[in-house]
């Protein structure tokens, strides 16, 4: 039997997302009271400029005092999608003490201080979702939180921005410079007037925070996570890729260490082949590609931006949540208990694509062959190639075996200091074999 009195919801923000979040829960409100058990009511919407006009939301519920909104004994339910860290903490952690459960889609909120919220919806017996905060409408922290729990998961790998992957997508399809493909994406709407947080893989560090955290059961905080972004990779870049069989993209990678002791959370560029499920995913798409003991390897693919996919996890979301109400019950919270510490970089064992520019005369690849040597560093491959200039150079990719991070710097560093190096053109890590 449905209950009659309607839960009550409060919006935070009404941007792209928070008005798409609206729309929708007027448009069907039937079918969410069919699947809650009780009809859900937007009580109040918080925003900063009450002046601009929101098709489809009643005016009266417009207020600039989330404070006041949020501390109404009658609500329910938070969204936040206002984003940021302040004031979105206090406005949650004060949902929570004022009998409210939240949905939120704050990725950089929840990869800095998860554990501190989590801390306080239990505290006060809440919930705390966030669905949205990690790849839009892909669902991935409910399988992995939830469908995977009784499983182990060594690794996630996956692209989670789609602004870099439309970028890169773009400069390998159409042999587009970066600025080129940037200016592209930010006329098709994809990139953000200042694209640092994407270009510079802050978005992607924070998603990766969080997924690290939910898959291994332990606290990954956003500054424990190495970040690279992809302001640096070039056409050139992107070219070589090609001639060995692969394409470029940015990856976020959580792995479990193989003695199980600690883990590791890093975004950056990397090479991967073109056999790999990751290489295929296009424009500002994403994808995530998990692999467990127990279930084997598994794909999520779909749109991880973007008002309606964004929307459509919130509101997965909000369902949820509503359920455990009427329930009177709370889903899963934190699971930390694995206390794993987070690895340093220079500890990870990875693959390195070296470029060089050298001198074309006899011993140079002896001298560069000795360099790795010392740094116990193998050799995969080696291709060498004389420039047509009349420079006296020559182009010289190595390609090396998996080794500890640390090593494989030292081994650029010592590179750059032979005569016979006149510069490393480009470096970047191979991962997916």
């Amino acid at each position: 039997m449905m209950r009659t009195r309607p839960l009550k919801v409060a919006l935070l923000g009404c941007g792209v997302v928070g008005s798409e979040v609206a729309r929708i829960m007027a448009t069907h409100a039937d079918d969410l009271a069919a699947r809650i058990g009780a009809p859900v009511e937007l009580a109040g919407v918080a925003v900063r400029r009450p002046s601009k006009v929101r098709e489809g939301i009643d005016p009266a519920l417009i207020t600039t005092d989330a404070t006041a909104l949020v501390k109404r004994g009658d609500i329910d339910v938070v969204i936040e999608v206002i984003g940021g860290i302040e004031p979105a903490r206090t406005l949650i952690t004060t949902a929570f003490e004022h009998g409210a459960g939240v949905v939120s889609a704050n990725k950089a909120l929840l990869a800095e201080d998860g554990s501190a919220l989590h801390a306080a919806a239990a505290r006060h017996g809440r919930d705390l979702y966030y669905e949205a905060a990690v790849a839009g409408a892909i669902p991935l922290v409910r399988p992995l939180r939830e469908s995977l729990a009784g499983d182990k998961v060594n690794r996630v790998l996956g692209i989670v921005n789609g602004t870099t992957n439309f970028i890169l997508d773009k400069m390998d399809t159409s042999g587009a410079g970066y600025s080129e493909a940037l200016d592209e994406a930010t006329a098709l709407g994809y990139a953000e007037a200042d694209p640092t947080a994407d270009v510079e893989g802050f978005d992607a560090a924070a998603k990766a925070a969080i997924l690290a955290g939910i898959a291994f059961h332990t606290r990954v905080k956003i500054g424990e996570v190495h970040r690279e972004g992809i302001t640096e990779v070039t056409a050139a870049d992107i070219a070589s890729a090609r001639r060995m069989g692969c394409t470029v993209k940015l990856l976020a990678i959580c792995e479990r260490a193989a003695d199980g002791r600690s883990v590791t959370a890093r975004v950056h560029p990397a090479m991967i082949p073109l056999s790999h499920p990751l290489a295929s995913v296009r424009e500002a798409y994403n994808a995530v590609f998990v692999e467990a003991e127990a279930a084997g390897q598994l794909m999520f693919y779909g749109p991880g931006a973007g008002g309606s996919p964004t929307a459509s996890a919130v509101l997965g979301d909000l369902v949820a949540v509503c359920r455990n109400i009427i329930g009177a019950t709370t889903g899963p919270g934190e699971s930390a208990y694995t206390r794993l510490p987070v690895s340093p970089m220079g500890d990870v064992v990875t693959r390195y694509h070296i470029s060089l520019d050298v001198a074309d005369k006899p011993g140079v690849l002896a001298q560069v062959a000795t360099v790795f040597a010392e740094q116990d560093v193998s050799i995969d491959t080696v291709r060498q190639q004389v420039r047509q200039d009349g420079s006296g150079e020559a182009s010289l990719v190595v390609v090396t075996h998996r080794a500890p991070d640390a090593a494989l710097s030292g081994t650029v560093e010592a590179l750059r200091k032979l005569d016979t190096v006149r510069g490393v053109a480009s470096i970047m890590r191979v991962e997916g074999e």
